[in-house]
Parts: structure tokens; C-alpha cells; sequence
């Protein structure tokens, strides 16, 4: 049996990737979260005896040390950190605490025989791009975002302890993923959870900014795909969707799909962190998933179907 780490294990990717990986009975699973910004609500329900929850802060080199020097782990994902634009920025020293955080883990990983880590970068790295798609070998790093520059240096300490103490690795940089699980002060399931409630739905600027939206089966299938056959090993690899679409467009399906009497409004432009467009390379995802991506509208009216952003599963949940 294979033991494998997932930090972050309460947030919503690491959580949807514990729940796949507890389904192979080869695969014991423990999830580590301090709950700054992960939910207890989103830990796998399964019966499966193959999997375990520890509270544990991964910057703290004490308390992530015991987990690691008890289980000894074949495999590390790690995708603890802060995340949301508006959260980082308001706590930006909170940020680079996350940059401790890796060292902790990327110490214990080379002194405990880890086989390898996948860290959780983000397209963040790419700053604000001036070359279309955003390919895994051309990163600017233009980024002044604190969250951006935790991820660049991420990156860096991986690549160095790999070349230094032989530590393998692979690199996702996760574009705007969306899924049942997501909280909802990111803009899909804020937009949704509004246009259920025929809520006012708010945009800053003109709604002309882009991005891209991977449904996270999309996302799961990919980063498991290339765990399982160890591709992109020591290399890096998108993993996102690469259909752009403007937000005020996102919320104009969104309301159109759902049904929704909302309204949309436009507030100020974001001081900084919005940034005009994202659009991923995606070749390497591409070939790893070998089918097609799962559609913009398809995604939204898979996140309906679930009942969870409607206003009688809030009212539910107390």
C-alpha cells in the first residue's frame, strides 16, 4: 500500500483529489488542514478505512514534522495555502508565512524518503501576460501580487531541492477551477449561488476581463493521470480550460441557465489583482486527459444539479 499526503486536504481541490484517490484500495490516504481557509464539510464521507484526517499547519515545522516522521509517505501533494485575490491582498505578510510552509515540507519530504512532491502552483505566475496562450516555459514573472510571488518561489524550491538532493517533482499550475465543493467568494459559485436566489449580481469594470474555467473532474483526472503514470516528472504542466470567456459573459450564462430573474450591475474596477485575461497552453493537459475538456455549460449545470448553491441548501446547513 502507497501512503500519500494531501495538505490542504480540507480545501476544495485537495479534498475533490482525496476522493478519488481513496477509491484505489492500494492508496492509504491522509489529509493534513488547518482551516484558514479548508472546511471540515468538504473531507471525504467515505467508509473506506484507507483514509485519515490530521489538523496539522504545515508552517509549522512542529506540527507538520509528527505527521511526516510517523506515516513516512511514498507521495506528497501539497496545496495548502492561502487562497482568493481579495484575501491575500488584505493579508499579505500572512502569505509568505506559505513559503515556510513549503520549506518545512520539502525538508521533511528529502530527510523521510518522499519519492516525489506535486505541488500546487497557480497561473498567477504568469502575471499579466502579454503572450497568448500562456505556455509552461515562458513566465514573466511581472506578477506584484504577494500570492503570485509565493508561487514563483514555490516553483524555484522545488527545482532546487530537486537538483540539490535528487527530490522529484511535478509542477501543476491550476487555472480557475470550479466544482461543487468551491466557496463561494470565487466568482463562479458567487455568481451561481446569486442567480439561484435571483439575487443582484455584481461585476467590477466593464466585465470585459477573461478567464478560463476547468471543471474539477477535468482538474482531478488530469493530476491523477499523471500521478499514476509519473509524466511530467521534474517538469510542469497547466491544468485549466482553454475556452475564454469575458465575466460579464460567465454571469449572462449563468442567469440564462439557471433560469435566474438577477440583475447585473457594474461596481468600480478592482484596485489591483484583476487581471485582463487568462488563456492556458494546455497540449500537455490535453494529452494526459485524452478526452474532451467538460464544457463551460455543461460545468454550470452539473454545479445545479448538485442542490448546493441554492438558497434552500443554505438554509439547510443552519
Amino acid at each position: 500500500m502507497q501512503k500519500i499526503l494531501i495538505t490542504g486536504g480540507a480545501g476544495f481541490i485537495g479534498s475533490s483529489l482525496a476522493d478519488r484517490l481513496i477509491q484505489d484500495p492500494n492508496n492509504f490516504v491522509v489529509l493534513v488542514d488547518n482551516f484558514l481557509t479548508g472546511n471540515a464539510q468538504n473531507l471525504p464521507n467515505a467508509r473506506q478505512a484507507n483514509w485519515k484526517f490530521i489538523r496539522a499547519d504545515v508552517n509549522d515545522y512542529r506540527s507538520i514534522s509528527s505527521v511526516m516522521s510517523a506515516y513516512r509517505f511514498d507521495y506528497v501533494f501539497h496545496y495548502a495555502a492561502m487562497v482568493g485575490v481579495q484575501r491575500t491582498l488584505q493579508q499579505p505578510v500572512q502569505v509568505l508565512n506559505d513559503i515556510q510552509g513549503l520549506k518545512n515540507l520539502l525538508d521533511l519530504c528529502k530527510n523521510t524518503g518522499v519519492r516525489k512532491i506535486f505541488f500546487a502552483s497557480s497561473s498567477e505566475v504568469y502575471g499579466e501576460s502579454v503572450r497568448f496562450p500562456q505556455d509552461e516555459v515562458n513566465t514573466p514573472l511581472n506578477s506584484r501580487l504577494p500570492y503570485a510571488v509565493v508561487k514563483n518561489v514555490g516553483e524555484a524550491y522545488c527545482t532546487s531541492y530537486q537538483k540539490e538532493f535528487g527530490l522529484d517533482y511535478t509542477i501543476f499550475r491550476f487555472f480557475n477551477t470550479y466544482g461543487p465543493k468551491q466557496s463561494t467568494d470565487f466568482v463562479m459559485s458567487k455568481f451561481l449561488r446569486a442567480a439561484l436566489a435571483n439575487e443582484t449580481i455584481t461585476i467590477y469594470g466593464d466585465g470585459s476581463q477573461s478567464r478560463t474555467f476547468c471543471y474539477i473532474s477535468d482538474n482531478i483526472d488530469a493530476t491523477v493521470k499523471a500521478f499514476y503514470n509519473n509524466l511530467y516528472c521534474n517538469d510542469v504542466m497547466n491544468v485549466g480550460n482553454d475556452t475564454e470567456t469575458p465575466i460579464l459573459e460567465l454571469a449572462q450564462k449563468i442567469v440564462a441557465i439557471s433560469g435566474s430573474k438577477s440583475n447585473i450591475i457594474h461596481l468600480p474596477p478592482l484596485k489591483e489583482g484583476d487581471m485582463r485575461r487568462r488563456l492556458p497552453h494546455l497540449q500537455r493537459m490535453k494529452a494526459v486527459l485524452d478526452r474532451p475538456l467538460v464544457t463551460l455549460e455543461e460545468g454550470i449545470q452539473k454545479m445545479i444539479a448538485t442542490g448546493k448553491f441554492h438558497p434552500e441548501a443554505e438554509k439547510s446547513l443552519g
